[in-house]
């Protein structure tokens, strides 16, 4: 199979500019999903570009990008409103004609929701996909990120494995009655904040990954 095509672009956010990467879809693209990076790593990091890739061979196009601190070589996240910022620059600039929907790894998923919940977009945007929501930090339960969540109004994939430290299956399943649309959640059994699964399980890694790609693809798919 021939690799999808992938255009890198530099995108306005106020007084800089961040780069965003394009993955074309490597048939006719159904949707577009605009994936954010976890606070830890930028858009170039192997778990981001595997989902990008995969998701592109599916029939979705990918844009991943920089936020202003990984663009800066910075590790330490910028302020919530300036994430958001972010977020919302590269909503803009990417809208086109085919379905909209965020997402993000980690911490990047949760900028995509409280972007969505705060409302006042230009573009409309279909659904979530978080991998792997941080709920909370680890070891530290009652820290919870769900004050947005009434306000999330569009549906919601989770793909969350059932040991991730920021947040189990079964703790996301406590707190899904507080979002305001209906939200799935596809789990990764024994998978860690990464999918990462036990190799005692004799499970694949590769399987892992490619099961929930695969449930990415056919939920966008499902909202269109």
């Amino acid at each position: 199979m021939t690799e999808p095509v992938r255009e890198e672009r530099k995108i306005d956010v106020g007084d800089q500019a961040v780069t965003a990467i394009r993955y074309a879809a490597a048939a006719r693209e159904r949707a577009r999903l605009i994936l954010a990076h976890g606070a830890g790593a930028n858009q170039r990091h192997p778990f981001m570009v595997r989902t990008a890739l995969a998701l592109a061979g599916m029939g979705v196009g990918v844009t991943t990008f920089n936020f202003g601190y990984t663009e800066r070589g910075r590790r330490v996240p910028d302020p919530k409103d300036a994430l958001e910022r972010c977020f919302r620059a590269v909503l803009q600039a990417e809208a086109s004609g085919s379905p909209i929907f965020l997402g993000g790894k980690s911490m990047g998923g949760r900028i995509a929701s409280q972007v969505v919940a705060a409302g006042g977009l230009e573009v409309e945007v279909r659904g979530l996909i978080f991998l792997g929501y941080p709920l909370h930090p680890p070891k530290k339960p009652a820290q919870l990120r769900v004050a947005h969540w009434p306000e999330v109004k569009v549906p919601q994939l989770f793909v969350q494995g059932t040991r991730d430290a920021f947040g189990t299956v079964e703790e996301i399943t406590v707190h899904l009655p507080k979002l305001g649309a209906p939200a799935t959640i596809f789990p990764i059994e024994q998978g860690d904040h990464s999918f990462a699964v036990p190799k005692k399980l004799g499970v694949p890694q590769d399987a892992v990954f490619a099961r929930a790609f695969e449930a990415m693809a056919t939920w966008m798919f499902a909202q269109l």
